[in-house]
């Protein structure tokens, strides 16, 4: 049975919280003692968690701040303004989206990536893809850096299965989306 340890949650759920994510619960799990590695996948599923319901509730949530009337002007003005150029963003949305998640910089993560793809209109499994993907390539490099060098070396042999398995990832996409787009 797969148990987790006090610290281990801890760093699941200050990864799933805003404004910490990854980019800070990788750094802190190393420094507690917990292998690079783990920090990852720990981090990654922490941060995974929101994924979903952000991208699903940010339109509801949106309804219900329309029904504030000084709000809405203002709301609604700015929606509609960025999504009449959704039809661009959504052309590049989804490797721009990643990206903007991929990196580690304050304020590019999850929680900014689904208002992002919410604002741009961007389908929910694209941003889903986008969102996850950006998230395990941020997750790397705030994991290298927070390894150091000694340690990369013996973590390089388990990233190769990781990067191997980003790149099926990243090919089926492209590979759907190439079936699609013969499909119309």
């Amino acid at each position: 049975m797969f148990l987790l340890n006090f610290q281990e949650m801890q760093i699941i759920l200050l990864s799933a919280v805003p404004f910490t994510e990854l980019r800070l619960s990788i750094p802190l799990a190393v420094a507690l003692g917990i292998s690079p590695m783990k920090s990852f996948v720990l981090a990654c599923v922490g941060n995974f968690l929101p994924i979903i319901p952000l991208i699903l509730l940010l339109e509801p949530v949106s309804r219900l701040v329309t029904k504030i009337p000084i709000i809405n002007g203002i709301f609604l003005g700015l929606l509609e303004n960025t999504r009449s150029k959704g039809k661009k963003v959504e052309k590049y949305g989804f490797l721009g989206l990643l990206l903007f998640v991929a990196v580690p910089f304050p304020g590019t993560g999850i929680y900014s990536g689904a208002i992002l793809a919410f604002i741009f209109g961007i389908r929910f499994r694209y941003a889903f893809f986008a969102l996850t993907v950006g998230m395990l390539l941020a997750g790397v490099a705030v994991t290298l850096a927070s390894a150091g060098a000694k340690e990369i070396a013996e973590y390089i042999y388990n990233l190769e299965y990781f990067l191997v398995g980003l790149m099926v990832v990243g090919i089926s996409y492209f590979f759907f989306k190439r079936r699609n787009r013969k499909k119309s």
